[in-house]
């Protein structure tokens, strides 16, 4: 009996289950004590080493699935590329953690925390643990807000008002070219053209293509919401003076 229950615990990714709200958990830990060590003991150059290595350590891991998906299962060009947002973040963010450019950090703060934030309150995985999918899945999404944040609190990086509207057009430029590619593919990148199998915040915007528009509309005021934080310490920082 127990073991079943165990099965059960184990195998199953549903909203609000032992194997969605750990590694969450786990992240804010980890990322807590990275910062803190990393502010305490270490020097710049060590600083930008840690958080590169780390930056490796997610694009590997998702190269590797990729690579395992493609060798030993039923690996599908039109859904399985890299190309969703998340995971296309995720195999290129070690140019970010090693270049550590400005635009870059504009960019991604907004897609990372905005982007991932849907991915981690309704995961959609396919397999739980201990599946490859299931590391995959909560090492790139829950990876990329360790970097970021690390950016935040480490290099002392922030975004200006007009990040938000930077973010907001780099974004349209990936769209564009998702639909270029999901015409191409006959793909559904970006869920442009169909909105994903397990439940999500685009259940609660309409069918297509309605979803688009009102994902599109909520965009900039969610953006706008990331950066408030940031806006509101810079402002008692003025008035501190």
């Amino acid at each position: 009996m127990y073991i079943k229950l165990l099965s059960i615990i184990l195998n199953s990714v549903e909203i609000g289950s032992f194997q969605h709200l750990f590694p969450i958990i786990f992240a804010v830990g980890f990322t807590i004590v990275f910062i803190k060590y990393s502010n305490k003991n270490l020097n710049e150059l060590q600083k930008q080493k840690g958080i590169h290595y780390f930056g490796w350590f997610i694009s590997i891991t998702v190269i590797a699935f990729h690579l395992y998906r493609i060798c030993f299962d039923n690996y599908n060009f039109k859904i399985d590329l890299p190309l969703y947002l998340c995971s296309l973040m995720a195999l290129l963010i070690p140019l970010y953690t090693y270049y550590r450019k400005y635009w870059m950090f504009e960019i991604l703060i907004f897609w990372i925390i905005g982007g991932t934030l849907q991915a981690i309150i309704t995961p959609d995985i396919t397999q739980g643990f201990p599946s490859f999918d299931y590391f995959r899945y909560w090492i790139a999404h829950l990876g990329l807000l360790v970097v970021i944040f690390y950016f935040i609190f480490v290099f002392n990086m922030k975004p200006k008002l007009k990040s938000v509207f930077k973010s907001f057009l780099a974004l349209q430029v990936y769209v564009i070219l998702m639909v270029f590619l999901n015409y191409l593919l006959d793909a559904n990148y970006f869920y442009l053209n169909e909105k994903p199998k397990s439940a999500s915040l685009l259940d609660y915007f309409g069918e297509w293509p309605y979803y688009i528009v009102v994902a599109q509309i909520i965009i900039i005021p969610l953006f706008l919401l990331i950066y408030l934080p940031f806006y509101i310490t810079e402002r008692r920082k003025l008035l501190s003076k």
